[in-house]
């Protein structure tokens, strides 16, 4: 099977591509605030190392979030743009699910820092969803300890977590997913947990 997928959801920018079961990536740990004018750049420098036809792409895949408002947009942006310009069909995956496919079984809390001892989480029990995605505070999530063990991104201060590879877990996801591709470009949507910071402020 043939693929594009793309992650802007946070500080990272994350391309792949398969053509014909062979995994190509491109993974810049710190885009920050530059996914716009980074991403299309990226894709088509991978889709030239790995003499990728977009035409070929069975599907194109998208991280939606739980992550940065603004990076979220753009991957959903770019991706419906490649589905609506090449006739093809969508694949959602969260950002907790970049986390969490690294592992095939037990159960683990993906943990996302927003900053200001404030989190996006999502509770899996082998690989499937037990505990919704939700935002909250630290006294919360050192609650959920109980239960899970934690998967993080990166390294979060406090916290006593497993830090995994989020494009490793992003092609394990969509592997996994396949299944769930859609044909309807209209249900690539970005996963927003709250408000972002403008519309809490009106």
């Amino acid at each position: 099977m043939n693929y594009l997928g793309v992650d802007t959801s946070g500080k990272n920018l994350t391309i792949i591509v398969c053509k014909k079961g062979e995994v190509f990536r491109y993974h810049d740990e710190n885009c920050g605030v530059n996914h716009s004018v980074a991403v299309m750049p990226a894709i088509e420098k991978l889709i030239k190392e790995a003499e990728f036809d977009l035409k070929s792409a069975d599907f194109f895949a998208c991280v939606v979030g739980a992550g940065s408002f603004t990076g979220i947009r753009i991957g959903v942006a770019t991706v419906k743009a490649l589905c609506m310009a090449f006739n093809k069909p969508c694949l959602s995956v969260t950002s907790f699910d970049t986390i969490t496919y690294n592992k095939k079984q037990g159960d683990y809390l993906a943990v996302i820092d927003a900053k200001h001892n404030s989190f996006y989480v999502c509770g899996y029990k082998d690989l499937t969803v037990t505990y919704p995605p939700k935002f909250i505070d630290k006294a919360e999530l050192l609650s959920l300890g109980k239960e899970y063990k934690y998967l993080t991104m990166e390294k979060i201060d406090g916290i006593d977590s497993e830090v995994v590879s989020i494009a490793d877990g992003f092609i394990q996801a969509v592997e996994y997913k396949k299944d769930q591709v859609n044909q309807d470009v209209n249900s690539l949507v970005p996963l927003y947990i709250r408000k972002s910071q403008a519309e809490e402020g009106r």
